[in-house]
């Protein structure tokens, strides 16, 4: 398991979150956010529901296959 550091996940995150939305949209994700005091847990058990972990894994194993985490090349 890679355990990786909080700027390692936010690096990530945020190449995720341009990739697919873009700047204007990453911003206002971010925005909401923070400003709706955005509770994870609640959010995770509404958007998943009763879905075991099993199907969690496999879901997710499978997007990830579909959509590889490409790295923007910084110089």
């Amino acid at each position: 398991m890679n355990n990786a550091n909080t700027a390692e996940i936010m690096e990530k995150g945020m190449a995720c979150l341009l990739e697919n939305l873009g700047e204007i949209e990453t911003e206002r994700f971010i925005s909401v956010i923070i400003r709706e005091r955005f509770d994870y847990t609640k959010w995770r058990k509404t958007y998943f529901g009763d879905m075991s972990v099993t199907e969690l894994n496999s879901d997710a194993t499978a997007y990830a296959q579909e959509h590889p985490f490409k790295p923007k090349n910084v110089d």
